[in-house]
C-alpha cells in the first residue's frame, strides 16, 4: 500500500528508527514500525483486518478514519488517499478498494 503522510515532521518521525523511538520510546517505537511495515507491505487495506493489529474504523468525530493499535496506549492513525474515497454500495468505504492512506498521527485517542 502506498503510504502518504498528513507532515514532513510525521514522516521522519515514522521513517526513521532513531526518530520514532526517540519520539515513542524504543518498545512503543519498534511497534510502531513493525504496522509502519505491514501497512506498507499489504496490497489493500482489507488485508489489514485480517491481522492481530486490531485494524477498524473510527466513529462519531473521526468517521472516515482507521486505527491499527501500536503498543499500548499508542495507535496510528490514518485515512484513505483517494479522491474520490472507494466505497461500498450501502455507502461505507470499500477497504478491498483502498490502495493509498495517509498517516494522521501516532496518539492515545482514548484520551480525547
Amino acid at each position: 500500500m502506498e503510504i502518504l503522510f498528513k507532515s514532513n515532521k510525521l514522516e521522519k518521525q515514522l521513517n526513521s528508527q532513531r526518530d520514532c523511538q526517540k519520539t515513542w520510546g524504543a518498545n512503543n517505537g519498534k511497534k510502531i514500525q513493525q504496522r509502519m511495515a505491514e501497512l506498507s507491505a499489504a496490497e489493500t487495506l482489507s488485508v489489514m483486518f485480517s491481522l492481530p493489529c486490531n485494524c477498524h474504523e473510527l466513529k462519531q468525530n473521526r468517521a472516515g478514519q482507521f486505527t491499527v493499535d501500536a503498543k499500548y496506549p499508542y495507535r496510528l492513525i490514518f485515512e484513505p488517499a483517494h479522491d474520490p474515497i472507494p466505497r461500498k454500495e450501502d455507502g461505507g468505504i470499500d477497504p478491498s478498494r483502498i490502495t493509498r492512506i495517509r498517516i494522521i498521527e501516532v496518539v492515545d485517542y482514548h484520551g480525547d
